[in-house]
């Protein structure tokens, strides 16, 4: 390597290194797809880039589905299934949990 030349890391290629390396950030990574956005293809693209980091062929393999699937399912216009969901999260060492919005909705009882 020339003198002025500087090894770098891409930043795609550290943000895999990171959530391959802690899974707390991996959970943290996801939780703030999920909660910055009503649009579901930043999910989908948070958990790709976690399979992505775990490799795509071991999640599909753990999750029960083919290669091609999970790349369809994560796509952009992916929709994936409850099943499909919960058996990638598992597979990267994540779970799927629900917890208060904050605010309570008003819903009309019928009685």
């Amino acid at each position: 390597m020339k003198k002025y030349e500087k090894a770098s890391v891409s930043h795609d290629e550290a943000l895999v290194r990171e959530l391959r390396a802690d899974p707390e950030f991996a959970a943290q990574y996801l939780q703030a797809a999920m909660e910055d956005t009503d649009e579901p293809t930043v999910l989908l693209l948070a958990l790709r880039q976690i399979s992505e980091a775990f490799g795509m062929a071991e999640v599909a393999r753990q999750a029960g589905i083919t290669r091609e699937s999970l790349y369809r399912a994560l796509s952009p216009r992916g929709n994936p299934t409850l099943r499909t969901l919960t058996a990638v999260l598992k597979a990267v060492g994540l779970r799927l949990a629900v917890a208060p919005g904050g605010e309570t909705p008003e819903v009309a009882c019928s009685g």
